[in-house]
């Protein structure tokens, strides 16, 4: 959702809080909240204190915690290159508000640097890069029979869709964001917030929206997509969605913290809302660049892990569409860049990012509060960003 739409919404509410507040109370004080809390001088503070600020579901660690080593005295290229203009690594760390900067390569922490008040223990908000969690839990969840295959139709799994023209839907076809759905990310995005915060359950409000064009036909990128993955993965397994990843993924790779879903209606806001420590984003990147096995456990299908960067269809690869969400590859619910050395990405608005490079065996997680996160290029130049600093790690 583009910033200044969210900045109207607001304004809107605050003043018809008095008028409709005693009809809906708690939810428009929420609603208020929220949006306040996406205002520009408020982002630093909001993507490190979510859980303090909305209501959140608990996903507990396990027992025991994967400890990276630490390299003293790690550090960084100068200087990167992106469409023939140098930047520098240090001014555009600060230009784009960063909030952390982890730098792993086998294992090892070669720079972990926080700034705005957080440190290690600080739990950063996901935004986007939260898709790729849930990605994972629908590949265990096909893993373990609850859903049948990427194959099925989403209305096999939703009621609210029986009987609509988007029962048919290929779940595939929602991994890839290629589902063909009646929705504009930027136009329809605010509604829909607002009618499901209201208490309307989103598979309600989606089932309205129908078929735009038939699925596959071309990638448009569109959050709601992933929002019906997870109530998939919830219906088919009985579990909500922090149940099963605590049980199925953060007991099992050793995570440092306990992490928080963020509730929308009482339920995980499966597009985006997790919060997570730096090092435990690195850790669950970690389980991709081993094809899905952690400690002799094969915890992800490694098939899973291989189709999630297929990007081999016309409307998966990079470029496709010349729209401005599709400059990089995507796969399931990963973003693949053009390059040979396996590169893939969580990217999260205002500049979330998770980078693994499986050639180089690097893993880089940065959390930021970038209020220009929708200008162009914006994406090709994090990824230029990246690669210069797998090339300059020392």
């Amino acid at each position: 959702m583009k910033k200044t739409k969210m900045l109207s919404i607001a304004a809107v509410i605050a003043v018809s809080v008095g008028a409709i507040s005693l009809f809906f109370g708690d939810k428009i004080k929420m609603l208020y909240i929220s949006l306040n809390s996406f205002k520009d001088k408020n982002l630093a503070h909001t993507f490190q204190h979510t859980p303090e600020i909305q209501p959140t579901k608990k996903i507990s660690k396990g027992a025991n915690t994967f400890q990276f080593q630490k390299e003293v005295n790690g550090s960084l290229p100068d200087s990167f290159t992106f469409e023939e203009k140098s930047y520098s690594v240090k001014e555009f760390l600060e230009d784009t508000k960063t909030l952390g900067f982890l730098v792993i390569q086998d294992d090892v922490i070669k720079f972990e640097e926080y700034y705005m008040g957080g440190d290690e223990n600080t739990l950063f908000s996901s935004n986007s890069m939260g898709k790729s969690f849930v990605s994972a839990l629908m590949g265990i969840a096909i893993s373990e029979g609850y859903v049948n295959s990427v194959e099925d139709p989403i209305g096999n799994y939703i009621p609210e869709f029986v009987g609509t023209e988007l029962k048919d839907i290929p779940i595939k076809a929602c991994l890839q964001m290629a589902s063909g759905i009646n929705f504009d990310e930027d136009h329809d995005m605010s509604g829909f917030s607002i009618r499901t915060l209201m208490g309307t359950p989103a598979m309600k409000v989606i089932a309205r929206y129908g078929k735009k064009e038939e699925p596959y036909t071309y990638r448009r990128y569109l959050s709601i997509n992933t929002e019906i993955l997870g109530e998939i993965i919830t219906n088919a397994t009985g579990c909500s969605l922090a149940q099963y990843m605590e049980e199925k993924l953060w007991k099992k790779i050793d995570v440092g913290h306990d992490a928080y879903w963020t509730l929308s209606n009482g339920k995980e806001l499966a597009m985006g809302g997790l919060s997570v420590s730096l090092r435990d984003y690195a850790r669950f990147a970690r389980l991709y660049l081993h094809n899905g096995n952690y400690n002799g456990e094969q915890i992800l299908p490694k098939e899973w892990v291989q189709d999630s960067m297929d990007v081999s269809k016309e409307y998966s690869k990079p470029g496709a569409n010349f729209d401005a969400y599709n400059a990089i590859g995507y796969g399931y619910q990963w973003w693949v860049p053009e390059g040979n050395e396996g590169e893939f990405l969580a990217i999260g608005v205002y500049g979330q990012w998770i980078y693994v490079n499986p050639t180089e065996q690097v893993i880089i997680v940065r959390t930021s509060a970038d209020p220009n996160f929708m200008e162009k290029g914006y994406e090709l130049k994090n990824v230029e960003f990246f690669r210069a600093i797998v090339k300059g790690i020392k």
